[in-house]
């Protein structure tokens, strides 16, 4: 059986790529339409990299894959994503 974690997950990746803490940012399901904390997503990382689902739905939200020297990042599962700026 597959054990998800919590978005915080997803917080030191994405923090090479975003300049602030993604998983206080809300984001939109383009599946259900749910708006939800990045950091309240299901994420899990038996992946090839590790996927974000929605809460609600289970759709896939985010995908990010890293190599040592590239990171994929996959959001369209989002219809939006509101940050709040420091």
């Amino acid at each position: 059986m597959t054990t998800s974690l919590d978005g915080s997950a997803l917080a030191g990746p994405l923090s090479e790529v975003f300049a602030v803490d993604i998983t206080r940012g809300i984001g939109r399901c383009a599946n259900c339409g749910d708006s939800n904390p990045i950091g309240r997503v299901d994420v899990y990382l038996d992946a090839p990299g590790s996927v974000g689902r929605c809460p609600s739905c289970e759709h896939v939200l985010i995908r990010l894959t890293r190599s040592p020297d590239r990171l994929w990042l996959d959001m369209q599962g989002l219809i939006s994503l509101e940050l709040p700026i420091p």
